[in-house]
């Protein structure tokens, strides 16, 4: 199905395959060329992949990806595809001043992104609070879970959810693998997600990424959490409330659908001993 989906849109818009195509959850993809401009053609499986396509069309090329073709709604697009040699999860990987070099890269794509623009935001953009709907639901359902993280989570959650610092047109993804270098045009965001509310989540998938090995490293948090908050401008105590909340959603989306998440709960319990907030006893 996904092949055939993907030789339509070819044939459409008269591209030339420049690699296998390749199949996600969410997406059918495959590298192709137009004109010998090299492009990436992605196919939409899911509604809310075709969604976060309007956000990546409504930048137009300012900060992400720019989009050279949009059809069905946004189930179907042609992107510009990134071609250069760097990768911000090498660059973490290659020790810590690299990681807080790519912790900086990515505060600033963010910082990007969210600069206001003079036409109004895309439809069907979910907000915040929608978006952590299932924290609530395990903080409910397993209040007991890892010593209480979810009711904790669940609490910052709400209270920073009431109160945000601003509006703004969210990546909702933003992490090590989804800034790419695309040459000249520098570091650029792709796939995000159709969604809005305050600026400061866009930081927190930084403190979970690119892996455990890093995510998970003594000291690693407080030291990134300290880049985020010099390039955001973010006070610290902030932005750890924001990461117990994030920690909490990312582990009750794990865990709903049947996974575990040790780099969430392993985060989420150290920026609880940071903040003070005591496990149930």
């Amino acid at each position: 199905m996904s092949d055939a989906l993907l030789a339509g849109w070819r044939e459409r818009w008269a591209l030339t395959p420049d690699g296998d195509p390749f199949v996600t959850p969410s997406s059918a993809l495959q590298p192709v060329r137009r004109d010998g401009r090299p492009a990436f053609l992605k196919c939409a499986l899911v509604d809310e992949e075709a969604a976060g396509a309007h956000v990546l069309r409504w930048w137009s090329g300012e900060g992400a990806a720019e989009v050279l073709e949009f059809g069905d709604d946004g189930r179907a697009v042609l992107l510009e595809r990134a071609e250069g040699p760097r990768s911000l999860i090498e660059l973490a990987r290659s020790g810590p001043a690299g990681d807080d070099d790519a912790t900086r890269i990515l505060c600033r794509a963010g910082r990007r992104l969210h600069t206001a623009r003079a036409d109004g935001p895309p439809a069907g953009l979910h907000p915040l609070d929608e978006w952590f709907r299932e924290l609530f639901e395990q903080a409910a359902d397993r209040p007991d879970d890892h010593d209480g993280l979810y009711p904790a989570a669940a609490a910052e959650a709400r209270a920073l959810l009431a109160h945000p610092t601003a509006d703004v047109v969210l990546h909702g993804d933003l992490h090590h693998g989804n800034v790419l270098d695309f040459g000249e045009r520098g570091w650029l965001a792709i796939d995000p997600k159709p969604l809005h509310g305050d600026p400061a989540f866009d930081l927190l998938n930084i403190l979970c990424n690119p892996d455990a090995a890093i995510a998970l490293r003594p000291g690693r948090l407080e030291r990134t959490a300290g880049v985020i908050a010099a390039e955001s401008g973010l006070d610290e105590p902030t932005l750890l409330r924001w990461a117990l909340a994030w920690t909490g959603l990312s582990a009750a989306w794990s865990e709903r659908g049947g996974e575990e998440a040790p780099i969430a709960i392993g985060v989420g319990q150290r920026v609880r001993t940071l903040l003070g907030v005591r496990p149930l006893t």
